[in-house]
């Protein structure tokens, strides 16, 4: 699968670059919130996003116009589906004794 092709998803954290948008003079790192669906030019999107800090912690909200084609995915594609969730089970309650 090409870097373009892959679609953008929620909480996905992204590497962006002049490759994305000349606004990027200096690399950041981004987690998507989500795609937003503005009209846009074609190969290119509206993503809102946290910018993160060098600890990984997010320090500004933004808006951004990137360039589909640059971007860079800092987590591969999953490969393989995730595993099946465990069922939960209720837990037994017993009236509890105060005083």
């Amino acid at each position: 699968m090409s870097v373009s092709a892959r679609k953008v998803l929620t909480g996905e954290v992204l590497n962006l670059t002049r490759a994305a948008s000349v606004q990027f003079m200096r690399p950041i790192s981004v987690r998507v919130i989500r795609v937003l669906d503005w009209p846009t030019y074609d190969g290119w999107l509206w993503i809102d996003a946290y910018e993160l800090g060098p600890s990984g912690d997010a320090t500004a909200r933004r808006s951004l116009f990137v360039m589909t084609a640059g971007l860079i995915w800092k987590d591969p594609p999953a490969l393989t589906p995730a595993a099946p969730r465990t069922a939960r089970r209720p837990v037994a309650r017993m009236p509890l004794r105060v005083g």
